[in-house]
């Protein structure tokens, strides 16, 4: 018996099926980030949207991971398409060089949206005054899997500096240097801020940030052409005189899988839309993301961000032409 309802099942399955198909054929990618107590993680949230919002049929959740290291190995892996990778640690992994001798990852650059500069905070009553003090003293080197842990530990043994290691997340390393249980921590700065984790410790218990000597200086650059030192002036915090330290390049690296026009459409949508990563972090208001990418990159482009600059009439250095 013919029934109304007929045509409405149908309809109603038709509908499913398209709405199926649909979300079939969202592209669904993983965006590695680092610890959520960091400020950078907001950065990564605010990426997530611009290209959930911008870019269509691609849908983007960001995962808290140990930042660099661990996302380099989770892009090697392909447990996330593309993640926080700072410019000296991408560059060692894909050039198969330090802890990733024999192994190398391939990973391409997007983006570099900011310097991270390396500080040494400290509580005031540690007994540390300068980076040569810090034989012996409990230290986090950074949250474990990053990329400040890793370099932190190459400039001590560059200096000839042997700290005792504590590892933990920033959040275990928060509490242990407002208890008095470690000395101090290496963290990355904000511009050239303090780290909120940082400014959180500040707000009961007097800190200091180290400053390297002229000397020590002189040493990493010679030593560790992969970073460098930039100097900080006074106001890092309240009462935090000019020091000088470490630095690198935060950015935006993917795997060589992503396709380049997905990568393209990424890369557009961050370069035209800086609004919601300045509300992220304050200080890249003052940031040409463009140049300081150009400037700052140590991998070669992804195809598609290549493109997307190449259109911008930016002049490509040869280092970062995309490879096959």
């Amino acid at each position: 018996m013919y029934s109304l309802k007929t045509p409405l099942i149908t309809a109603i399955l038709s509908a499913g099926l398209i709405a199926g198909t649909s979300a079939q054929a969202e592209e669904q990618l993983l965006i590695g980030s680092t610890s959520t107590s960091s400020s950078q993680y907001g950065y990564f949230v605010a990426v997530g949207q611009i290209i959930n919002q911008h870019v269509d049929d691609v849908r983007t959740s960001v995962v808290e991971t140990g930042a660099t290291v661990d996302n380099l190995r989770r892009i090697l892996r392909n447990q996330v398409d593309m993640g926080l990778v700072t410019t000296n640690v991408g560059y060692h992994a894909y050039a198969g060089e330090g802890e990733f001798e024999g192994r190398p990852v391939d990973n391409r650059l997007l983006w570099v949206y900011s310097q991270a500069p390396q500080n040494v905070v400290m509580r005031e009553d540690a007994g540390v005054t300068s980076m040569a003090e810090l034989d012996g003293a409990r230290l986090n080197p950074g949250i474990t899997g990053s990329a400040t842990e890793a370099t932190t530990i190459e400039v001590m043994e560059t200096l000839g500096l042997a700290p005792e290691y504590v590892r933990g997340s920033t959040t275990d390393v928060v509490a242990g240097v407002k208890d008095n249980r470690m000395a101090g921590y290496v963290k990355s700065g904000v511009g050239e801020k303090l780290d909120g984790s940082s400014m959180d410790i500040a707000t009961f218990t007097p800190i200091q940030v180290l400053s390297l000597s002229d000397e020590q200086t002189e040493i990493l650059s010679e030593q560790m052409p992969d970073i460098s030192v930039v100097n900080i002036p006074e106001g890092a915090a309240d009462g935090v005189p000019a020091y000088s330290t470490w630095s690198f390049g935060l950015a935006m690296h993917s795997s060589p899988e992503l396709s380049e026009e997905t990568a393209y459409q990424i890369v557009k949508a961050v370069m035209e839309n800086p609004e919601p990563q300045v509300s992220a972090l304050a200080n890249l208001a003052d940031v040409d993301i463009a140049e300081l990418t150009l400037s700052s990159g140590t991998v070669p482009f992804h195809p598609g961000a290549a493109r997307y600059f190449e259109e911008q009439g930016y002049e490509i250095p040869e280092h970062l032409m995309p490879t096959e």
